[in-house]
């Protein structure tokens, strides 16, 4: 009679655990990418057409369907690496021509070709992974929050696009006010511009947009302002960014007093504002006529 229970008991366990394994899954949903085109170099149709009417979750796969004597599957780590097919660091490849990839975290994940020509000519796909909303993202440790901050448009109603005199950015930013925790809401045609964020002012001056910090070409990018001092912005496309289609912000760092040897803080604070202002005025931008 005790055996007999045990075996019920664990039979029931086992059904249970199955039934809960089940439901766990039952949300999650796999995608073939590219639908009946599959992997392939499509213009771009990955990012501009066949994501467009889905969200993906942490627990949905993508399946890529493709000849394996051809192509791959390489997943690299950043936008950067996106941008240019660049698979020298990658974090995953696969190659057998039915691959099933899991989404395990939320974020942003990158797929490309391995194939320079097919990535460039599109062969490429971004999918933005959100969390479930019954498995709630913990909050990230309180070093690495930051202030509820504002939300900036850039360029107001014109939006992001090429301005009719080349310091409207530049009038723009000294409109306002950027302090940590602030966003830059930027929104365009994805189809002909896009937002590259670079690393200093000799590369904005030339608009160099070699090696950008971070790329952002959704049409409706929102940055957050998460470090102080000068952010710089600019179009990648021909000619954009010589037209004027480039931002520098002036980020103020936390409301925290600073205490410098011999110098009186008033004092101090007056005086970096003043140098500020001095070197932002040296490169200011002259309007055409």
């Amino acid at each position: 009679m005790a055996t007999t229970t045990k075996i019920f008991g664990f039979v029931l366990l086992v059904i249970t655990t199955f039934m809960v394994f089940s439901v766990s899954c039952s949300s999650a949903t796999v995608y073939k990418v590219g639908d009946s085109y599959g992997w392939t170099t499509k213009d771009e149709t990955y990012n501009y057409f066949w994501v467009a009417d889905k969200e993906f979750h942490v627990g949905d796969s993508l399946v890529f369907e493709y000849d394996p004597l051809f192509n791959d599957v390489t997943q690299v780590s950043g936008a950067l690496e996106y941008e240019f097919c660049d698979y020298s660091s990658a974090k995953a490849v696969y190659n057998t021509g039915h691959d099933v990839v899991t989404l395990t975290e939320p974020g942003y994940m990158y797929f490309i070709s391995s194939n320079r020509q097919q990535c460039a000519s599109g062969q490429r796909l971004v999918v933005h992974v959100v969390h479930d909303s019954s498995r709630p993202i913990p909050p990230p440790p309180p070093s690495e929050v930051l202030p509820l901050g504002n939300i900036y448009k850039v360029g107001n109603s014109k939006g992001w696009s090429v301005p009719e005199e080349t310091d409207f950015y530049y009038k723009w930013a000294e409109q306002s006010h950027f302090d940590i925790g602030d966003k830059l809401l930027f929104e365009y045609g994805n189809e002909d511009n896009d937002v590259y964020e670079i690393s200093g002012d000799l590369e904005f001056l030339s608009c160099d947009r070699i090696s950008p910090i971070s790329v952002h070409k959704t049409g409706h990018d929102l940055v957050t302002l998460t470090k102080p001092g000068v952010h710089y912005f600019i179009s990648s496309k021909a000619g954009h960014c010589e037209a004027g289609l480039k931002l520098r912000v002036m980020v103020g760092p936390l409301t925290k007093p600073v205490t410098v040897p011999n110098v009186p803080a008033k004092q101090m604070e007056l005086t970096l504002l003043d140098q500020y202002n001095r070197w932002l005025g040296t490169f200011r931008p002259q309007p055409h006529h």
